[in-house]
């Protein structure tokens, strides 16, 4: 007998049994004849802002069309009743490598060298689905690392209905000042490379509308990496080649991400005028309040910092907290105290899709209320990523749904309670 209980260690060893075991769950299949109605009927809503005992909410035609108390059931509509569960929009995942997968099975520069786009693919395929079915619904994903544009590809067969996964906001290659970024290897050997290496004017000008006629959604830059003379990070691109990027894509409509892990490359990154940046272990309190009074966001990535540790050795919950966890520890507290705009994304992929959750709990154990942490993965990261058309519970957006067991408002461990999922009005999970 194939047991059905999550293994939150291992989350696609636990979708994988959950398909096995034959549960009720549907993947991309449209509603039967006659059934284009929906009540969903839990024991509250969360809207995106506040929890409402005792709503329900009617879907139709993909999106959702009212939401209250007493909703009545239209004539035809089917009703799915939900009586200890919590539903509130699918969340949305700012910092997602779909064509990586964890470190503690393949390390990045093996998985950039050996794997062949094929199957990182297939991997990607399976790591969307994964990540669908734990009540992800949309994800910025932020570089192919390695694999070109696979990660465009990948988006569009969601689009079309090719394979089941979230909606997708994709990056590409992503922008790295020429020598900083991996793999390395003897200098004599150009090994190929996890980014696109570009400098100066007319390259980053080339690049970056290369990189919007390929069709990505945002342009990352890594505004820092580990390239200083010990391997420590250092700042990679100039201001003004920052700023650069950010003028060639806002003139297509699209803004700018930056990986920024010093408190200079994320000053410079702030005045270039990115819309978020990532990382930002080393920021302190007055580069978080620069930020926030330039309307920069911040996503902190924890749950990375958290795996790698632990993939090195560290014992957690056994062993005192290592120095660059305290850091982060740290940096996080200043960014909450800084009032600067927060970001769920947890760089998943250097640990398992569908355990996007973890980033949300380190940032309850960092400091954040559950309710915050909330409305930063549902209305939140939709603010931010420009997403009007989701991250509430409001009539006429998309019903992009998940309900869990419990009150995430109060734990927020019960959004691992997965009962349902919804994406577009089609349910795609129900347990």
């Amino acid at each position: 007998m194939v047991s059905s209980s999550p293994d939150h260690t291992n989350p696609e060893r636990t979708m994988n049994r959950i398909l096995s075991a034959g549960l009720a769950l549907v993947l991309l299949a449209p509603p039967a004849q006659g059934q284009d109605a929906v009540v969903l009927r839990p024991r509250q809503v969360f809207d995106g802002a506040l929890m409402h005992p005792g709503w329900s909410v009617l879907v139709r035609d993909g999106v959702i069309v009212s939401a209250g108390p007493s909703l009545p059931l239209p004539a035809g509509a089917t009703e799915i009743l939900l009586p200890d569960a919590t539903l509130l929009p699918g969340l949305v995942e700012g910092h997602s490598h779909l064509l990586l997968h964890p470190y503690d099975e393949t390390p990045w520069t093996d998985q950039v060298l050996h794997e062949s786009w094929a199957e990182r693919v297939a991997r990607a395929t399976v790591h969307a689905r994964n990540t669908l079915l734990a009540g992800i619904t949309t994800v910025r994903d932020l570089g192919s690392e390695g694999a070109g544009y696979s990660d465009v590809g990948l988006r569009d067969a969601v689009e079309k209905g090719v394979i089941p996964g979230p909606r997708m906001l994709v990056a590409g290659p992503a922008l790295v000042a020429t020598g900083s970024y991996g793999p390395k290897g003897a200098p004599e050997w150009s090994l190929p490379k996890g980014a696109q290496e570009a400098d100066g004017y007319d390259e980053l000008v080339r690049a970056t509308r290369d990189q919007i006629g390929r069709g990505v959604d945002w342009v990352k830059v890594y505004a820092d990496y580990r390239w200083g003379p010990s391997g420590e990070a250092r700042p990679t691109f100039t201001v003004e080649e920052l700023a650069l990027v950010v003028n060639v894509a806002g003139s297509s409509g699209r803004n700018v991400v930056a990986h920024a892990s010093t408190a200079e490359a994320m000053e410079r990154a702030t005045l270039a005028g990115v819309r978020t940046i990532e990382h930002g272990d080393g920021g302190t309190l007055e580069t978080f309040r620069f930020m926030a009074d330039r309307g920069v966001a911040f996503c902190p990535t924890l749950a990375a910092g958290d795996a790698i540790a632990q993939y090195g050795g560290w014992r957690k919950g056994v062993e005192a907290p290592p120095e660059r966890i305290l850091r982060k520890r740290k940096s996080f507290e200043a960014a909450l105290t800084s009032g600067v705009e927060i970001c769920f994304g947890g760089d998943v992929g250097v640990y398992a899709h569908g355990d996007n959750v973890r980033e949300l709990e380190l940032m309850v154990e960092y400091g954040m209320t559950p309710l915050a942490t909330l409305q930063t993965a549902t209305s939140g990261n939709a603010r931010i990523f420009g997403l009007d058309d989701r991250g509430w519970v409001r009539p006429g957006l998309l019903a992009d749904l998940v309900a869990v067991e419990g009150d995430p408002s109060t734990s927020i461990a019960a959004l691992r309670e997965v009962v349902l999922v919804m994406k577009g009005g089609t349910v795609v999970r129900r347990d």
